[in-house]
């Protein structure tokens, strides 16, 4: 048994006054990894969705498909927040690991930090571009 729905349910509501129940969807042990962060416990989960919060406008998760088998989970998503009243979109997915009690104990995203990211900021996302363009294959038409 998981928790998958009332997790996803958090997550797509996520506040910073609802931070503290990720205890109730995680393992005191539970480990997060994105291309940004890899770590483990609670406190420190909490600590990225709070730095979330700090340094984002208005984000949100828009939750879309959801494969559940056995104890394992993979849900896309899409992250929704703006930076100086500019909106942006990441597109990811996660893998979720839930124990017996139906905790996580493995989260970790997927997502092209380049492409979703890096690429549409002003100043680093010119040489990102340039570079993606030059390592791209060039189809013949």
């Amino acid at each position: 048994m998981t928790t998958l729905l009332p997790l996803l349910n958090w997550y797509s509501t996520l506040t910073p006054h609802t931070i503290q129940y990720a205890k109730q969807f995680y393992t005191p042990t539970a480990r997060f990894k994105d291309p940004f962060n890899d770590v483990t416990g609670i406190p420190a989960i909490e600590s990225i969705f709070k730095h979330m919060f700090a340094t984002t406008e208005n984000p949100r998760f828009v939750i879309g498909e959801q494969i559940v088998q056995h104890q394992q989970a993979f849900v896309t998503w899409t992250f929704e927040f703006s930076l100086n009243g500019k909106p942006y979109q990441i597109v990811g997915g996660s893998h979720l690991v839930f124990n017996e009690a139906g905790l996580v104990t493995l989260h970790r995203d997927y997502w092209d930090a380049a492409e979703e990211l890096l690429q549409k900021l002003p100043i680093v996302g010119a040489p990102i571009r340039w570079l993606r363009g030059k390592f791209a294959v060039k189809h013949d038409s």
